[in-house]
């Protein structure tokens, strides 16, 4: 590594530490560790279209079962279905929410396969649904999963791990002109182009395996400015080559019209985002339901061309100064809902 990168990685706090990673090894430690984004916020805004004792909430992004933990603990009366795509994840969930029984169901999926959950379990509409989107603390906490660059780890980033495509094999086999495409549409990353041509260059003698030897190489390449710089040099390529991994922009792409075609009318839906690619395809397809589709020049609007949804909040919501002090991986958030005013023809 050129001395120029070994004297910015030196003043980046430790960014490359082998220290010990959380790992989530019971129910409490899980309760200690992880805050759910938005929790109070979120109830409020979903709270009001399950009140009714047959009431059905999907958390699509179920995790570690925080937000279904609360939400089933606040409406006694209520059922959750719980959507993930990790396993590890599932398992943990299904351990701390076996105390509601039969209130909580379980799947293992992709969010955009909603509706077909929800007759898996015996239902046709859902009362709420909630998104709380991006990569899960226990997916960053956990080393082995390789989604952080704070300690070395395989570069894996695969949130289901019975899929095929892990991180080291976008970086291995894919020609340099894609990954700079990756890295600029994916992580907003201005130097994609220096460094997907790094990467193939690199390649050439050892492929890459682990996240320190990605990381090494972004130190020296992206300027940081210990003090100055904002964030780790390496969180936009990371973000990238997850998002990637997982397909996540082209299933959140399909989720959206999905989860409004799968709520009742009444039913609400709340999306948490962390990134601007996420947060822009929620606003778009939100705000396009919530618009009439009649052509600007018809004098009357039909009534298959009114809106099917209504904002529930001005743009974007963001987390307040104290709850980023308790929690701070709610400084990024973005929250967006949307309430069902009409079935789609």
């Amino acid at each position: 590594m050129p001395d120029n990168a070994k004297t910015k990685l030196a003043g980046m706090d430790g960014v490359l530490a082998s220290g010990n990673p959380k790992r989530m090894n019971s129910i409490k430690e899980i309760n200690q560790l992880h805050v759910s984004v938005l929790l109070e916020r979120t109830i409020e805004i979903l709270g009001e279209s399950i009140q009714g004792a047959d009431a059905v909430l999907v958390d699509c992004t179920l995790g570690l079962g925080g937000h279904a933990e609360a939400f089933l603990t606040r409406f006694p009366e209520l059922t959750v279905i719980g959507i993930d795509r990790d396993a590890s994840a599932l398992a943990l969930a299904t351990e701390r929410l076996a105390k509601f029984g039969n209130r909580i169901k379980f799947s293992h999926a992709t969010y955009d396969q909603i509706q077909d959950v929800l007759s898996e379990h015996g239902f046709e509409v859902a009362d709420a649904i909630l998104l709380d989107l991006g990569v899960s603390s226990m997916q960053l906490d956990e080393a082995d999963r390789g989604f952080a660059y704070s300690f070395d780890a395989p570069l894996d980033m695969r949130m289901d791990t019975a899929s095929a495509l892990t991180a080291a094999k976008v970086l291995n086999t894919y020609p340099e002109a894609e990954l700079a495409r990756i890295f600029k549409e994916f992580g907003e990353e201005r130097y994609a182009k220096q460094i997907a041509a790094a990467i193939v260059e690199m390649r050439k003698s050892a492929p890459f395996a682990t996240s320190a030897a990605l990381a090494k190489l972004i130190v020296a390449i992206v300027p940081f400015i210990p003090g100055k710089s904002k964030g780790h040099p390496a969180k936009r390529v990371f973000q990238a080559l997850r998002i990637e991994v997982n397909s996540e922009l082209e299933v959140l792409q399909s989720t959206m019209p999905a989860a409004i075609e799968a709520l009742a009318l009444g039913g609400r839906i709340l999306v948490l985002a962390y990134q601007s690619l996420e947060d822009r395809i929620v606003k778009q397809a939100l705000v396009a339901a919530s618009k009439s589709s009649a052509p600007l020049d018809m004098p009357v609007e039909l009534p298959e061309q009114a809106p099917v949804m209504r904002l529930l909040v001005k743009g974007a919501e963001q987390a307040t100064d104290e709850e980023i002090l308790q929690n701070p991986r709610a400084a990024s958030v973005r929250l967006r809902a949307a309430e069902k005013i009409r079935r789609a023809a």
